[in-house]
């Protein structure tokens, strides 16, 4: 089959394609055959650097990049129960560790997938895998009927999802994007919105329940004025908090938090509860093919992605 192996950390064209041995599932995996891959950021910020290469898929080389697929099982170990040859599937597979999701074939655990919705194409749902499950694990558990969230950069992959998730939860939604993407956001559900390049949004929000931080630096810091005593926020890209956000924090009572998302197949099956009922419409913006993974990348470092990045197999 073909695959994208990594040898070592480096640029896209550290990226290379070649055959490789089809994988063979073991008892509790099944093996999908890849009709579609997303693409994140966190593709893009290990793929050049040797320590987070080692610290999120692992000191082994070479490696196979990815994490989000969407397919069709084409054979199962022998304890599995929940799939069989022929499902279509979709999941976040092996993160944090080795996902090897850049492949024509990929064998995944069972408990890392969910059945595609029947009105779902495998782009949507390939979309709907690590950023949605990241907005689904931090709200989820942080967020009640009547709160005052906000979610910058809320035009991005986790952003449109976190909107789209915090209004089903019941949360009154500010969100930061650039103008142009203003409509996009509102039309997922965002009640205000601010344009970042025009206002500073610590001085236009106030009286917050929940700040979800996907930028850190300066953003993180003054997500904290906004913030009500007693309140919480979780900063997607900021592992180690500045002593001057931990004393704020504490003075305040603000409870700050890192949290990286985990495969976990009940929230798969959540996720596809949302795409079925239409509370969840992931946003494809750009499509390309698998041997152009490496602009895809190109894509994702520019930082100006709306929505998702899908390759098609």
């Amino acid at each position: 089959m073909k695959a994208y192996v990594l040898n070592e950390a480096g640029g896209v064209e550290n990226l290379v394609l070649g055959d490789i041995e089809q994988p063979c599932p073991k008892a509790d995996e099944v093996l999908v055959e890849v009709k579609a891959i997303s693409i994140n950021p966190v593709d893009v910020k290990v793929r050049p650097v040797e320590e987070v290469l080692n610290m999120i898929v692992g000191a082994g080389r070479p490696v196979i990049l990815g994490w989000d697929i969407a397919g069709k099982v084409t054979a199962s170990g022998k304890d599995v129960t929940q799939f069989e040859p022929g499902d279509c599937v979709f999941g976040m597979v092996n993160f944090p560790g080795h996902g090897k999701g850049y492949a024509e074939y990929v064998a995944a655990p069972e408990t890392h997938l969910a059945k595609i919705p029947a009105k779902s194409s495998f782009e949507e749902a390939a979309a709907t895998t690590l950023a949605a499950l990241t907005a689904l694990q931090v709200l989820q558990p942080r967020i009640k009927q009547g709160d005052r969230v906000l979610i910058h950069a809320g035009s991005g992959g986790v952003g449109h999802f976190a909107i789209q998730i915090a209004k089903h939860l019941g949360a009154h939604v500010v969100t930061t994007s650039s103008a142009k993407n203003r409509d996009f956001v509102v039309s997922l559900g965002a009640d205000e919105h601010i344009d970042y390049r025009e206002q500073k949004f610590e001085e236009v929000v106030s009286d917050i329940d929940f700040v979800l931080d996907g930028m850190g630096g300066e953003v993180l810091v003054n997500s904290l004025k906004v913030l009500k005593d007693g309140g919480q926020m979780v900063s997607l890209p900021t592992m180690e908090f500045p002593e001057e956000v931990k004393a704020y924090a504490e003075e305040h009572n603000i409870d700050v938090a890192f949290v990286l998302v985990q495969s976990n197949g009940t929230d798969m099956n959540t996720l596809k509860g949302m795409l079925e009922t239409g509370v969840l419409k992931p946003h494809v913006s750009k499509t390309f093919a698998f041997e152009a993974i490496a602009d895809a990348h190109v894509q994702i470092e520019s930082g100006r992605t709306v929505g998702k990045v899908i390759v098609k197999l």
